[in-house]
């Protein structure tokens, strides 16, 4: 039932987004978009001499599902490695297209708010918007990394496009 997608806590992430300005001088900016919502969603990030993100910014223009997803997102990021952040968007793709648990115990349980998400595996036309912040912040890490000489994995920079559900 949608009731269990929409809920209360889904509801008050999404009206309460942190760092939801874009960043003046980002090492690296990137947008992922659902082509079959239109949900859109910018990011820009900072990183420190170590490759964590020190600084985020963002734009969302996506529905209630992106706009919390990108919410839980925007409080944990800051000091988050390039690592941990391509985990937590695995850990979020299985969740939602394999059935795995939600990412609650990994990196102390600093990402556990997830699990308000896992009621979205049952509708698979909300996956792409739910996964737009993990496409959009894993890209513009990596750019921010490669402009640093050090990326963890070759990726282009630019717009990430989400067709929704694989068939």
């Amino acid at each position: 039932m949608l009731n269990e997608i929409y809920n209360k806590r889904i509801l008050a992430l999404a009206a309460d987004i942190p760092h939801g300005e874009r960043l003046a001088a980002p090492d690296a900016s990137a947008t992922a978009v659902s082509k079959l919502c239109g949900s859109k969603v910018t990011v820009d990030v900072k990183l420190d001499a170590e490759g964590r993100v020190a600084d985020y910014g963002a734009e969302v223009k996506a529905c209630a599902l992106g706009q919390a997803s990108s919410s839980i997102m925007a409080r944990h990021v800051i000091g988050a490695s390039a690592a941990e952040l391509h985990e937590v968007a695995a850990a979020m793709r299985a969740m939602l297209k394999e059935g795995a648990e939600p990412p609650r115990e990994i990196y102390g349980g600093k990402w556990k708010d997830l699990e308000v998400l896992e009621p979205v595996r049952e509708y698979k036309a909300r996956h792409a918007s739910t996964l737009l912040v993990f496409d959009a912040v894993e890209e513009a890490v990596e750019a921010a990394l490669a402009k640093k000489g050090s990326g963890t994995a070759p990726m282009q920079t630019g717009t990430a496009t989400s067709t929704g559900p694989a068939a």
